[in-house]
């Protein structure tokens, strides 16, 4: 039976926004360092900035694949079924979909929580990333371990099998129960960047869609000023038929001294390029991902350079080294609720960042070398 509950989005109050701002992403003008992590803000950051998004996605996929490596055939056969067929929220299968999951929320959140679902004899029979928008973390008694609260209609409960509970988070500041998303440090840097992209639309309606001033500068004798509005409701008229034309040809007549202006015309659109990079590179750097794998070309190449491989390379190693024990602990109750008891390991895949040129001429001289030192 699972510990944890999907949280009823129903009971959930939205959030207030900034009146002043028309974009829909207020909540990102409203932020506060808070010390308990800002789930609401990271997401909306995820959905208001594409290469956020991207970027933490990137991550994932590049984290790459791993398999267990068992001292026992016969456990090695189980587990290996285990791993691939596994489900997972009930809608996925798989162990490596659970923690593709879990270390998405990770990143995103600073803190992730899952859950070995047992079945009625205790056997490990699925895997459930749990929200952490019911769920709050104290301090034990004893000042060292921490225990894992559900919130269930307002009210905080221990979970009731915290052995079969997951827990892990990213950059704790000292003393903290929580993690540190990779987005810290991201929601002004990101709401100064919607602020531009929102005038960028506000300039382009104002000047891409024409709208006409029409002016009507009636002459100084008595009859002109006499018959004033009369002409200027005319013009008004014939003016409105012939925009509303379409695309049909056709012209506009009007006596007297009349004048037709483009509304914005002799205003120039702010050149955003220079505001627009500034805020990207404060967010790739944050992220750790080389700009050109997100779509952004601020190079004359889009070779990822060796600092820049060993660098991301390290990062995601980093990652690794945090869903280690996730892994370890949900093959070890499995194995261990099937009576193995042998030892395993987890392998990953090798991280592989260069491009199929750059690799195959590592493998010529490669063999090059070998051929040299066996005198052929």
């Amino acid at each position: 039976m699972g510990i944890f509950k999907k949280r009823d989005v129903s009971r959930v109050a939205a959030p207030a926004t900034q009146t002043k701002n028309r974009h829909p992403f207020g909540i990102l003008d409203g932020y506060v360092p808070l010390g308990a992590p800002q789930i609401r803000l990271y997401y909306t950051l995820r959905e208001a900035i594409p290469v956020i998004d991207a970027a933490i996605l990137k991550i994932v996929r590049l984290t790459g694949g791993f398999e267990i490596k068992c001292s026992d055939k016969t456990a090695q056969f189980a587990a290996d079924d285990f791993i691939k067929n596994v489900p997972v929220g009930g809608n996925r299968q798989g162990l490596a979909a659970f923690t593709e999951s879990y270390l998405e929320q990770l990143l995103t959140c600073g803190t992730a929580v899952g859950e070995i679902v047992t079945d009625t004899e205790g056997n490990p029979r699925a895997l459930f990333n749990a929200p952490l928008g019911n769920i709050e973390l104290k301090r034990n008694k004893n000042g060292f371990d921490i225990d894992i609260f559900v919130r269930d209609d307002g009210q905080l409960r221990r979970v009731t099998a915290p052995e079969m509970c997951l827990l892990s988070v990213l950059n704790p500041e000292p003393g903290a129960l929580t993690g540190c998303s990779i987005l810290k440090g991201m929601p002004f840097v990101s709401s100064v960047l919607l602020k531009i992209f929102e005038s960028i639309g506000a300039n382009w309606e104002r000047v891409g869609n024409l709208r006409f001033a029409v002016t009507y500068n009636p002459k100084n004798d008595a009859i002109d000023r006499a018959y004033a509005k009369d002409r200027a409701m005319q013009v008004a008229k014939e003016w409105g038929e012939a925009m509303q034309s379409g695309s049909e040809i056709r012209d506009f007549v009007a006596v007297g001294d009349v004048q037709i202006k483009v509304i914005g015309a002799d205003n120039q659109i702010l050149d955003s390029e220079i505001p627009v990079r500034q805020m990207l590179e404060q967010i790739v750097a944050k992220t750790g991902i080389p700009p050109f794998m997100l779509g952004l070309s601020w190079s004359s190449t889009e070779r990822m350079s060796q600092q820049q491989s060993d660098a991301l390379t390290s990062e995601l190693e980093a990652y690794r080294r945090i869903l280690d024990p996730v892994i370890r602990k949900i093959c070890t109750a499995f194995l261990r609720s099937r009576g193995y008891s042998c030892s395993f390991e987890i392998v990953w895949n090798d991280i592989m960042l260069q491009d199929e040129v750059e690799i195959s001429r590592a493998m010529l001289y490669r063999a090059q070398a070998e051929k040299i030192q066996r005198g052929e």
